[in-house]
């Protein structure tokens, strides 16, 4: 993978990766800010802001004007919070580039923040929380990790609820953009195909965006301070027929030098179609139609999780039967097989996930704003390939204990007891 990277004047990191093969061009802008930077009297205020970014300019001031350009050249655009960064991306043919560059940096800088539209949104912001709550495949996860991380701002959700977001008002939506919003809390990348004038035009359109407070920060999670009493289990009474279960274990972070045995771990868990969980719970007993490991990674800390969708009459059984697949990791590792399978499992996703322009400028602008520094997908293949058996086994058992499990459930169920018996191990 080739890439360059520049920091502008005012402070703001670029980065630029060719790819000639492509007639795409994507162009991302990532803000080091998120959920976990709020105060909890506005919670939410990210992802507002967000939503806000598109509502009209100086130049634009109608939303419809912004859209109305980017639909008529057939581009892809939208924007994410998360909690620890937020994202704007626009990918369009590359022929459309100077257009796509100078719009995207037209909201960054000059978004009005029209009083009319913050109440407007207000009312979709609501929406969007409304559809969270009602999906449970969707809020099980949440609920999860607001267990897991209680006490701590990386626990609340990233849209906020009902009663901050009716806090949230247009004074505090632009105070946040400024303190926030800086060319040094920025990266920008630019990836797919492109002309060697490039860096010019990123000068000409995003040299001028200006700001220089500071960009505030967060308190670390300490995992050994706040679970020494699980598992700890939130359960959400809904009449369904399906129960959603999310449990998981607080892990390493981002600049671990330990993520890629975490990977692995969960890979061989419950990452692919002949994994031990996907086994062991669908294929030989029928408990459920979907069961996987999956892992969150955040800043400072991350998490290990499974999810899984289950028959509320059996229930007990499948929750014993993941236990029991974390014991037996725990107590006697994996198998040489196992590991060989993982690794070259994530050989061959990282190729296919690094085909599309946009994949790429993800994969680069993330790690520039988390960690500040990149590495090419050769290198962290050498991290995993370097990955033994040892490493595994060490780590599962670091991870997997049951008084740092947190776990979440949604069904027909207002007893938490009886679960908590189960889970204990």
């Amino acid at each position: 993978m080739k890439f360059d990277t520049k920091t502008l004047p005012n402070g703001m990191r670029a980065i630029f990766a060719p790819m000639q093969d492509t007639k795409a061009i994507t162009l991302l802008a990532l803000f080091g800010v998120g959920s976990r930077y709020e105060k909890a009297k506005t919670l939410g205020i990210s992802h507002f802001l967000e939503h806000m970014m598109f509502k009209g300019t100086k130049k634009r001031p109608k939303a419809i004007e912004i859209s109305k350009i980017l639909d008529g050249v057939g581009a892809e655009y939208n924007a994410f919070t998360s909690k620890d960064f937020t994202g704007y991306y626009i990918k369009v043919n590359y022929e459309k580039i100077e257009l796509a560059m100078e719009l995207m940096s037209d909201m960054l800088a000059n978004s009005i923040l029209a009083e009319e539209e913050v109440e407007r949104e207000r009312k979709v912001i609501q929406e969007e929380i409304n559809m969270y709550e009602d999906n449970p495949m969707m809020l099980v996860e949440e609920l999860y990790e607001e267990e897991l991380y209680r006490g701590s701002t990386l626990g609340w959700r990233i849209a906020g609820d009902a009663k901050s977001l009716a806090n949230i008002r247009r004074v505090e939506i632009a105070g946040f953009r400024r303190e926030h919003y800086r060319p040094k809390n920025t990266v920008f990348v630019a990836s797919g195909r492109f002309q060697d004038d490039i860096e010019k035009m990123v000068e000409k359109y995003f040299g001028k965006l200006k700001g220089d407070g500071h960009s505030g920060s967060y308190k670390n999670f300490v995992s050994e301070k706040r679970h020494t009493s699980g598992p700890r289990l939130v359960v959400r009474f809904r009449d369904t027929g399906q129960v959603q279960l999310a449990l998981g274990f607080p892990a390493y972070g981002s600049s671990d030098k330990r993520l890629a045995t975490l990977k692995i771990l969960a890979i061989i868990l419950g990452g692919s179609m002949s994994s031990r969980l996907f086994i062991a719970v669908r294929e030989r007993r029928g408990l459920a139609y979907f069961v996987r490991a999956s892992l969150n990674i955040y800043q400072d800390v991350g998490n290990l999780y499974i999810q899984a969708g289950l028959d509320k009459n059996r229930i007990d059984a499948a929750i014993k039967t993941i236990v029991k697949e974390l014991e037996r990791i725990a107590k006697n590792g994996v198998t040489t097989q196992e590991l060989i399978r993982a690794k070259e499992n994530v050989r061959g996703h990282m190729a296919l996930s690094l085909e599309e322009s946009s994949d790429v400028a993800d994969f680069l602008g993330r790690q520039e704003l988390l960690l500040g520094e990149i590495k090419t997908p050769e290198q962290k293949l050498e991290e995993i390939f370097k990955v033994t058996r040892e490493d595994v086994l060490k780590a599962a058992r670091d991870i997997f204990k049951s008084e740092k499990m947190a776990a979440a459930i949604i069904g027909p169920f207002k007893e938490a007891e009886r679960f908590k018996k189960i889970l204990k191990f």
